[in-house]
Parts: structure tokens; C-alpha cells; sequence
């Protein structure tokens, strides 16, 4: 199992995972490509979740964030700190994925329900350590498709907050100032959003009610061997 260090050094490499972010930009600026997969490194799991929960397409949004990177490293000279590396690379993310979106409807002659100040994204959800039971690690991943599903189906507005409140974790301000929208706003969709995925996930549970300790399959069988198996021994002796 991988320690912090390594995991840390895995995520940004092991020559620069010390390097702050001035630092890193400097280094980009510089041409430094080392630096830059640092950057890249430091910031793909949050900037794919964004633009996956954006464009709601695993390979659209991978694509996406390999343009946004693109423009990053040419634009990174005019990155001034007045905002955070991330916000700054969220919005070129997010300027991406609009783009795309703009892209398809003229092609489709359809005006995208996407409101350009509220993109989301949406990722999976961390997984726990590799070392837990199968049934749980099963149970997570039905639980997690089940919540994308439902994240998916939520206007993008809400999808965006949602994801960057409750599965980044990031603060009011910092959700406000990456989606260009008020935090009154913020507040309000988070509410919205997190209202709309209980309603969707009650329904699902009311339906899932009947089958609730379920039991049958290769536990019934081995329950029902067991017992005629001692059955037998018993009647043996």
C-alpha cells in the first residue's frame, strides 16, 4: 500500500511534489515541461470531474481537458495569482467544454440548456483502500454509478456547485469566483441541487424496499448444503 509520500509523488511527480505554486508556474513559464506535468498532475482529478460533469461523456471530457491544458501552457505567462492556479484553470476548462457544447447544438441546430456561468463535473467518488471486502467495494461502485446517474440527470447549474461543494469541498468563494456567479447563487443551487438528488435517490430506495436483505443465489445454497450436510453427520452418528 502506497504511503502519503508516495501518493503525493505519484500525483506530482517525484522532483517537484515540494515546489509551491509560484514556484511551478515559474517554472512553466520558463518552458520547463517537467514543471508543467507537475501542474497537471497536482489538478487532473478535480478539472476531469468538472469538465466530465459538464459535457456528462468520459472521452468529450478528457478531451476537453487536454485542450484546456494546451491553452494553459501558452496562456500561462498572463497568469498574474489574482485568482488560484485551480480557478484559473477551471475556467479554461470550463471555456472548453462551452465551447464544445456551442459546437454541437449549431451542428444538431439545438440552443444547449446550459446556462455558460454554471458548468459542473463530476467524477466518481474517492474509493476507499484497495484492501476492503469485495461485497463493500461492489456496494461503493453500484452506490457511485447509482449517484452519477442521478448527478447526470441535474441541470448543469446545479451539477457544477453540487460537485464543487460536496465532492471537492471547496468553499463558497472559491466555488463562486471558479463559476463566475454570486455566492448567493452558490447557496442557493447547492441547496437546489442536493433537494433534486434526494428526491431522485428517494425514489429509487422505495423501489429497492422489497428486496431489502436479500438473500438467495450462492448464499442460499451454501446455507442450504451446510445444514444438510450436519443433517447427515448427525444422523450418522
Amino acid at each position: 500500500m502506497q504511503t502519503d509520500k508516495e501518493r503525493k509523488m505519484a500525483d506530482t511527480g517525484p522532483e517537484l511534489a515540494h515546489y509551491d505554486e509560484r514556484d511551478i508556474v515559474r517554472r512553466v513559464v520558463a518552458g520547463d515541461r517537467s514543471a508543467f506535468e507537475t501542474l497537471m498532475r497536482r489538478h487532473n482529478r478535480r478539472l476531469y470531474r468538472l469538465a466530465r460533469a459538464t459535457l456528462k461523456n468520459d472521452a468529450d471530457a478528457q478531451d476537453a481537458l487536454q485542450d484546456a491544458y494546451l491553452s494553459a501552457f501558452k496562456a500561462i505567462g498572463g497568469f498574474r495569482g489574482d485568482a488560484t492556479l485551480f480557478t484559473w484553470l477551471s475556467r479554461l476548462v470550463l471555456n472548453e467544454c462551452f465551447a464544445r457544447l456551442r459546437r454541437d447544438a449549431r451542428r444538431q441546430n439545438v440552443i444547449p440548456m446550459v446556462d455558460p456561468k454554471t458548468p459542473v463535473d463530476l467524477d466518481a467518488l474517492n474509493t476507499r483502500d484497495d484492501s476492503a471486502a469485495p461485497d463493500a467495494a461492489a456496494a461503493r461502485a453500484e452506490l457511485r454509478a447509482l449517484l452519477e446517474q442521478k448527478l447526470d440527470a441535474l441541470p448543469a447549474a446545479f451539477r457544477a456547485v453540487f460537485v464543487m461543494r460536496s465532492v471537492e469541498e471547496m468553499s463558497v468563494e472559491e466555488t463562486a469566483q471558479c463559476l463566475d456567479i454570486s455566492e448567493a447563487t452558490v447557496r442557493s443551487r447547492h441547496f437546489r441541487a442536493r433537494s433534486l438528488l434526494r428526491e431522485a435517490l428517494a425514489i429509487d430506495l422505495d423501489m429497492a424496499e422489497r428486496d431489502v436483505f436479500e438473500f438467495g443465489g450462492a448464499r442460499c445454497d451454501r446455507v442450504v448444503a451446510t445444514v444438510l450436510a450436519r443433517l447427515a453427520d448427525s444422523s450418522d452418528g
